[in-house]
């Protein structure tokens, strides 16, 4: 088993070796989301314009994965510390997080907690489920679940924000269990104080104001219900391809046992080049999440050069966590979940005798 010393050395030596490449640039950050944003509601809007068919699916296609492009900056906020990158958080939220009904306070708060080196991989992880134990057809409910998101951001936003203002239990309650990107049902947020400050009120009243809005347009028949199908399957779509995302990003071989260091490092994946498809469905620096799980401070934009400077100098160790693709990942985590599932039925029919 890796010891806490060996996962401390390859964190230094890692660190030492990218240093330089610490700091967040802001004018990448800035054109990145800028360029971003506009190709999503461009492409929207070509969408919406077309009759149908080819067309239509073709610029849905490319909205979603614009869109995938911009909520996946909701990680970058996360680590960014205050400063940074001046006025990134309000701009992200004024431009994507509102509009998406996907605001970072959802985040912020939350995934930092999955990085903590005594609840990576447990039951006080919000973002680690033990998937390679699971029965594979309980992996592919877990995947397609991901199609309710477009449901589940309105009725946060439309139902129960509203109600979070009336009634200070309501707020309490969906702070702890409706106020975060998760993926571990049993996971409550603690930091409920949170949803007293100015900028967790703004964001959350602003999502209200939009989803009803929204709704409001479609009922007077301002908005057309297509368009309003389309903006929700695009969303569906890319909540979709995040969830296979999520299912290739870790091994998920930990039964909420405390992990070393290099145990949480060898449990994650990277996805480096020469594959191409990882720069769509893992953008924003998420091909490379063991090397972001093993130097979280690292900026999106520096990942691929730190991850270049490692294959040649770190230690062998860092070459165990690299997948081929997103298919080779799916693919082994579905044989691991097998191999458990045909373990568990024949320890029972050995019980049986």
């Amino acid at each position: 088993m890796p010891s806490a010393n060996e996962g401390a050395r390859l964190a230094r030596q890692a660190y030492d070796l990218t240093a330089d490449l610490m700091a967040p640039r802001p004018a990448i950050y800035w054109a990145d989301l800028i360029v971003t944003a506009s190709v999503t509601y461009a492409a929207f809007a070509l969408a919406v314009a077309a009759d149908g068919g080819l067309v239509t699916i073709g610029w849905s296609l490319v909205a979603m994965l614009a869109l995938y492009r911009g909520i996946s900056f909701i990680h970058e906020i996360t680590h960014l510390r205050p400063g940074e990158v001046p006025g990134f958080r309000l701009g992200w939220n004024l431009l994507i997080g509102i509009p998406a009904l996907t605001p970072s306070f959802m985040y912020e708060g939350v995934h930092n907690l999955h990085h903590a080196k005594t609840r990576y991989g447990t039951k006080h992880d919000p973002e680690y489920l033990p998937l390679s134990h699971y029965a594979p057809a309980r992996i592919v409910t877990f995947i397609a679940v991901s199609l309710l998101a477009p449901l589940g951001v309105a009725l946060r936003f439309g139902l129960i924000a509203p109600l979070t203002f009336i009634s200070p239990r309501v707020r309490v309650w969906a702070t702890r269990k409706a106020s975060a990107l998760t993926i571990n049902p049993a996971f409550a947020r603690a930091d409920v104080d949170q949803s007293k400050t100015p900028a967790w009120r703004l964001q959350e009243l602003a999502c209200w104001i939009w989803s009803w809005t929204l709704a409001a347009g479609a009922i007077l028949g301002w908005i057309p219900l297509r368009t309003l199908g389309l903006a929700a399957a695009i969303f569906a779509g890319m909540a979709l391809i995040n969830q296979l995302r999520t299912v290739g990003a870790h091994a998920w071989r930990n039964e909420s046992e405390p992990m070393t260091f290099e145990e949480q490092f060898l449990d994650s994946v990277n996805v480096p080049p020469p594959a191409l498809l990882p720069a769509l469905w893992a953008p924003v620096g998420l091909r490379y999440h063991a090397l972001h799980h093993l130097l979280p401070r690292l900026p999106y934009h520096n990942l691929g050069k730190a991850h270049a400077r490692l294959v040649n100098a770190a230690p062998p160790a860092y070459r165990l966590v690299e997948q081929s693709g997103l298919i080779s990942g799916l693919g082994a985590l579905l044989a691991r979940s097998r191999a458990a599932t045909a373990g568990r039925d024949a320890a029972a029919r050995a019980m049986g005798r």
